[in-house]
């Protein structure tokens, strides 16, 4: 069986005031399904991407506005909200405490395109449930 604590993750930081870790997926040996842990400090954004599987984002703590294709909206704690495959999404931390939000992929390996790169310099796409880290930009992936 496998089991994590949500309460005890250790997140990567990735940019200023976003903080990631996914704990479970395809190469940790789940068969269809992958998770994602994140912490967003106020005003910090998850910036716009599209994941290959549809993801439902588990408000854990705080409140934010999100956006799912072309719809805006609050979210808060003990909120779910429903992303279909290849939507463009995003989060903004719109609260005063820290956003925490346990996704939840129905694949075991994701493809996260994002519009923008998390940081500058930094891939385009992403692979969850890779072995290792996959992140190429979106040209040099378009090349392969």
């Amino acid at each position: 069986m496998q089991t994590f604590d949500i309460d005890s993750f250790e997140p990567t930081t990735t940019a200023p005031g976003f903080r990631v870790t996914f704990p479970v997926h395809s190469a940790t040996g789940t068969a269809s399904t992958a998770t994602v842990l994140f912490e967003l400090d106020p005003g910090a954004v998850l910036p716009v991407h599209c994941d290959s599987a549809e993801e439902l984002l588990v408000i854990l703590q705080g409140t934010g506005e999100a956006r799912v294709g072309d719809e805006v909206g609050q979210i808060s704690a003990n909120q779910v909200a429903v992303v279909p495959p290849m939507a463009p999404h995003g989060l903004r931390n719109t609260g005063d405490e820290v956003l925490r939000v346990l996704g939840t992929f129905s694949a075991s390996t994701v493809v996260s395109t994002f519009e923008q790169p998390i940081v500058e310099g930094g891939p385009h796409v992403l692979v969850i449930g890779s072995p290792v880290f996959l992140g190429a930009r979106l040209e040099e992936a378009a090349a392969a």
